[in-house]
Parts: structure tokens; C-alpha cells; sequence
């Protein structure tokens, strides 16, 4: 009855059994890369980070009602080590979860979440519709204009960053980043030559 660290693959098709919408499953992508992204750069587990980043929305399109809550029983019926759960239940933070961001991949989690949905509203505006070519400060820019992106919760990210003692500008140059190493599966890759 041990707890198997679960594998990506196993992940992936967890997250395909309960997802079909190509926005969730390329959302997950997004927040996978940029975990991986994040854990490299800290010299943290890139595979645990990701893997966490993959799942963190398993329940969104069967019972966005229950989310987090959801995600947390499937996990458990799926015999889930505790701090991947833990990790999964916290980006909901004060949205639809009482469990507080702890740890540096928690806080990551939290804080970037939200972020990678500004980040591709901003490569889907430019000619290129690539994240390839997404500067940070196009971003910051865009940041301002409450009415774009409007359903991305930009205090959440700033929260985020405090909680993680990052600039703005730094945790969004950070996101842009990982978020090009996934610029194909998430459909960013643009009509770069």
C-alpha cells in the first residue's frame, strides 16, 4: 500500500482521463514547463515540480464547483504521495482552498498559475502569436490594462511574488521562459520562420 512516486506519463493520462479541453490540457503544459523551468533554475526534483505543475488542474473541467477539493480525492483514490496533494491543494489558495503555500514549489505553483494564462493572451495578440518573442515588459505593459486578460487575477501573482521574495518583472521574465521550452505542445511556437 506504499506510495509510488508517479511518473509523468502517469500524470499525463490522469490529467487526459478527467480533461479533453485542448486549453485546460495546453494550460497544464504551460504550468509544467514553467515548474520544470523554476526547479531547474533552484537546483530542485524538475520532475516532481512538473509533474505537480501537469496535475494542479486535474478537476477544472469535470467539477470546476469542487476544485481542489476533487483533485484531492482522485489523487488520494490514487494513492498519491501527501505533499504532491498538498502542493496540488494549495495553488487554490484562498480561492477554493484553505491550504497556505509552504513550501518553494508551492509558492511557485501559486504564483505562476495565473501568470502563464497573461502570458499567452500577450503572445496571442503579436503578429507572431509565438511566446518566443514575448518580452517581459510587453507583459508589464499589458499588466496595466485591467480589461486584458481581464479574468486573470493579477493580485494573486503579485501575492505570489511577495511570498516568494521575487521581483514582478523577474518572476513574469522567469514564466516567459519556461513556458518557451513548451512553445510547440502548448500551441505558442507562433508563425516564427
Amino acid at each position: 500500500m506504499g506510495q509510488q512516486v508517479p511518473t509523468r506519463e502517469e500524470a499525463f493520462s490522469l490529467l487526459k482521463q478527467y480533461n479533453q479541453n485542448e486549453s485546460l490540457i495546453k494550460h497544464a503544459l504551460a504550468v509544467e514547463g514553467v515548474m520544470r523551468y523554476f526547479a531547474r533554475k533552484r537546483g530542485e526534483d524538475e520532475d516532481k515540480w512538473g509533474t505537480i505543475g501537469l496535475i494542479h488542474d486535474l478537476d477544472y473541467e469535470k467539477f470546476p464547483e469542487q476544485h481542489c477539493r476533487k483533485t484531492e480525492e482522485i489523487l488520494r483514490e490514487n494513492n498519491w504521495p501527501e505533499d504532491y496533494i498538498r502542493a496540488v491543494v494549495s495553488h487554490g489558495w484562498g480561492i477554493c482552498s484553505d491550504v497556505k503555500p509552504e513550501s518553494e514549489l508551492e509558492k511557485v505553483l501559486f504564483t505562476i498559475d495565473e501568470l502563464t494564462g497573461l502570458v499567452v493572451t500577450t503572445a496571442l495578440v503579436r503578429p507572431s502569436k509565438s511566446v518566443l518573442d514575448v518580452k517581459t515588459k510587453s507583459v508589464k505593459k499589458k499588466w496595466k490594462d485591467k480589461r486584458f486578460a481581464a479574468g486573470v487575477d493579477r493580485s494573486i501573482i503579485e501575492k505570489g511574488a511577495a511570498m516568494l521574495g521575487m521581483e514582478l518583472s523577474d518572476v513574469i521574465s522567469d514564466t516567459i521562459m519556461g513556458m518557451r521550452e513548451v512553445a510547440d505542445e502548448i500551441g505558442l511556437q507562433g508563425n516564427q520562420e
